[in-house]
């Protein structure tokens, strides 16, 4: 049977549905109905409807990537807190006689025309305004507030951890304030700067800054400055507030490149400043040192590593490795903020056979560099060695007794005593023990020992016959046995020819 709806009749089944939209619980309820009836619309827009999964349920329905990213870290609170030595103006619009210009004391209450003191301190100024218009509300129908910052107070920070110097710090600003759009507040870089830079033993991708959110609660944000350095992101560089405190914590892992990277930051120590680094072991002047820029030239005119204070250029300092040197196993012991160690391996060796200079490791303040002694000694290596930068030019040994030219001789690093002899002119052959030598040499720890070696020129370097020698060693070549005869015969006949003479001086005899 058809039913015959009049034109009047549709009128009224309209307004009557729309009243019901515009219920708020009817019209949500219907929303959601025709959502859940009709699913493929939206998957089909590209966004996705929530489901509700039950735990122990497999979900079948395939996943739908979001357009959108995922939320990053909650920003932290850019709005500028009042407190003591702001200038503010307080406008009563309508009520001229009530608006003026404040100086917040440190106490951050200001005193204004019939409401008396009201605190501002850790507000912003738009809650200010609203505070100020709660207590005019009972004098006024409608007050009409608003708050100014004409001029902000100085910056007062806090920066702790991996910098060269850690404490408070009062930051000023850059061109105006208030009505002054060109005011510029500074930012962490410029805070890590002013500390005269963060340490090698930073942790560069961690940095916290905490500030206070106003009387009561904080917020952390950390910092990736690495992030800064390699892509130029400069929302890690926050500017700062009054009151922000800045943790540069100590890196749990060394990492040899990503140091080399930092030292070449603006934000870190000041490449030009010598630091002082202990060297011990094996070299030849071990002490302590101030370690700076070589400026492009090392010990004796060499080439240092771009001019940086590394590794290299205070083992040059310290005069070179000695020959017993064991330079593929060297420690650097790096002292942090908060009292522990870093201990990093160095291989030397590595950086003169394939050229890593990861492993010329920049130092800083504080560094002790140990070189330790080598087990065993590798001849061909001994001489590749003596060749490079980190050996001296020369050494220095003394060669006396029965040799051509005795005294003080200049050889090349890692040489023999072989060559030692020959240097000094070789054997006196008329007098000279020439089957062995007494080899004296002054130990690291103040001790002396001497020993007897058995010369033969016929054999390489080894322990045995040709030893490698240290800078201060002594090599005695005795007299020969009938060398030694001859000598005690003369020192006899010698006191009685000059009796004689004597003698003849006085008495005119013989």
């Amino acid at each position: 049977m058809a039913i015959t709806v009049s034109e009047s009749q549709v009128n009224m089944l309209n307004t009557g549905l729309l009243k019901f939209l515009t219920q708020p619980i009817m019209g949500v309820a219907l929303l959601t109905a025709v959502n859940v009836a009709a699913p493929s619309a939206s998957l089909a827009q590209g966004q996705l409807v929530p489901q509700t999964i039950q735990p122990g349920t497999p979900n079948t329905q395939p996943i739908i990537p979001s357009t959108q990213q995922a939320s990053p870290t909650v920003p932290i609170d850019t709005n500028y807190s009042l407190g003591g030595g702001d200038l503010i103006r307080v406008n009563v619009f309508e009520v001229p006689e009530y608006t003026g210009e404040y100086q917040i004391p440190p106490g951050g209450s200001i005193n204004l025309p019939l409401i008396g003191s009201v605190p501002v301190l850790g507000l912003t100024t738009e809650q200010a305004a609203d505070e100020i218009a709660k207590r005019y509300a009972r004098f006024l129908k409608r007050p009409l507030i608003s708050v100014n910052l004409l001029s902000p107070r100085p910056i007062n920070i806090l920066v702790a951890g991996e910098v060269t110097r850690p404490g408070a710090y009062t930051l000023s600003l850059q061109g105006g304030a208030g009505n002054n759009p060109g005011v510029q507040y500074p930012t962490v870089l410029a805070a890590l700067t002013t500390a005269q830079g963060v340490t090698l033993a930073a942790d560069v991708t961690q940095v916290q800054l905490k500030r206070k959110i106003g009387r009561t609660s904080e917020q952390v944000v950390t910092l990736n400055l690495k992030d800064l350095i390699q892509t130029g992101n400069i929302d890690q560089d926050i500017t700062l507030r009054d009151g922000d405190t800045i943790v540069v914590p100590t890196a749990t892992n060394f990492n040899v490149a990503e140091a080399r990277n930092l030292f070449a930051a603006n934000f870190a120590a000041s490449s030009t400043t010598p630091r002082t680094v202990a060297i011990i072991g094996e070299v030849n002047r071990p002490g302590s040192y101030l370690v700076g820029p070589g400026g492009g030239g090392g010990q004796d005119g060499a080439t240092t590593t771009g001019g940086l204070p590394t590794v290299m250029r205070a083992l040059q300092l310290a005069g070179g490795i000695t020959s017993q040197a064991d330079v593929r196993n060297l420690k650097l012991r790096r002292p942090t903020r908060t009292g522990s160690e870093q201990n990093i391996d160095i291989d030397l060796w590595r950086l003169l056979q394939s050229g890593d200079i990861d492993q010329d490791i920049i130092v800083q303040d504080g560094d002790t560099i140990i070189i330790p002694t080598a087990t065993e000694v590798n001849p061909a290596e001994a001489t590749q060695l003596a060749s490079t930068t980190l050996s001296p030019a020369t050494i220095q040994v003394g060669v006396v007794g029965e040799v051509k030219r005795p005294g003080a001789v200049e050889i090349k690093p890692n040489s023999s005593l072989n060559q030692a002899l020959l240097a000094a002119g070789g054997f006196n052959d008329a007098r000279a023990r020439t089957t062995t030598v007494d080899l004296v040499r002054l130990n690291p720890n103040g001790s002396v020992t001497k020993r007897e070696v058995k010369v033969n020129f016929s054999q390489g370097i080894n322990e045995e016959t040709n030893p490698i020698l240290r800078n201060n060693d002594v090599v005695i070549v005795n007299r020969s046995g009938l060398a030694s005869v001859g000598d005690s015969v003369g020192t006899v006949v010698n006191p009685l020819g000059g009796l004689l003479g004597v003698f003849r001086a006085l008495f005119g005899l013989f």
